[in-house]
């Protein structure tokens, strides 16, 4: 059997995690290393992409949204004390609180689907739309709501069409530089100055994510809950070095 091209799961899932830590280690222990966090913003697309993909291969929907729970109350702590010095830190929830709005939202775009009535699925979808704006914004999860949105995008649009990639890169680039972009870098290039919006990096997420050809690759139980368990510990691990070297 002649063995597919481009990257599988197994390999997306190391890239971002690489991607997710170099950027947590300029916001705690090399934040004047700027092109650190520029590389970090590749890794929120591509775990948004595969959050997206495990609702479509999941075999048990409400187990994997248990565990997404589970992990996030227990990533709290670590997140809260990065984000606020504090472990108790309302104004700002990690990133897996996010995802789980994101499956619920699509879980329940696919059961206003199962009723076979396009203007029921049009309106559900259109509230599913809206509520995550406002609970993302009000929740205040980790992207906002673009980070729920950016979930959607690669679920409506995960065919493997030119559609779907020009869908891609124009809802990343609005969810990501328009709706999150507040910093920007002044660039020169031939006398001519600009600005580049700190979260357009995160649209070369685009190119790992349309190398993926749809199979999983390595994959055990041990690697699974490494995936969930290197979130919220590598952040407890970041912060433990953080505050023993501002001691």
């Amino acid at each position: 059997m002649e063995k597919k091209r481009g990257i599988d799961s197994f390999t997306l899932h190391i890239l971002a995690m690489l991607f997710m830590l170099c950027d947590h280690l300029w916001a705690t222990l090399f934040p004047a290393q700027e092109w650190m966090t520029c590389v970090g913003r590749l890794a929120f697309p591509i775990f948004a992409f595969m959050i997206a993909e495990g609702c479509y291969y999941t075999s048990n929907v409400k187990k994997y949204m248990l565990r997404l729970f589970l992990f996030a109350i227990i990533s709290e702590i670590p997140f809260n004390l990065i984000m606020g010095s504090s472990v108790f830190y309302p104004f700002h929830q990690n990133v897996l609180w996010t995802f789980l709005l994101g499956v619920l939202s699509i879980q329940i775009i696919e059961k206003a689907k199962k009723k076979q009535k396009k203007w029921i699925s049009f309106f559900v979808v259109c509230l599913v739309l809206l509520m995550d704006f406002l609970l993302g914004t009000i929740t205040m999860v980790d992207y906002n709501a673009a980070g729920i949105l950016t979930v959607l995008l690669f679920y409506f649009f995960r065919k493997k069409t030119w559609i779907s990639f020009a869908a891609q890169l124009v809802g990343l680039y609005y969810l990501n530089v328009v709706m999150l972009g507040n910093l920007y870098y002044p660039v020169t290039i031939l006398g001519h100055h600009f600005e580049i919006a700190q979260q357009s990096f995160a649209l070369l997420a685009l190119i790992p994510i349309w190398l993926y050809h749809g199979e999983q690759g390595y994959h055990s139980k041990w690697f699974k809950y490494f995936c969930y368990a290197f979130y919220p510990v590598h952040l407890l691990i970041l912060v433990v070095i953080w505050q023993w070297r501002i001691r």
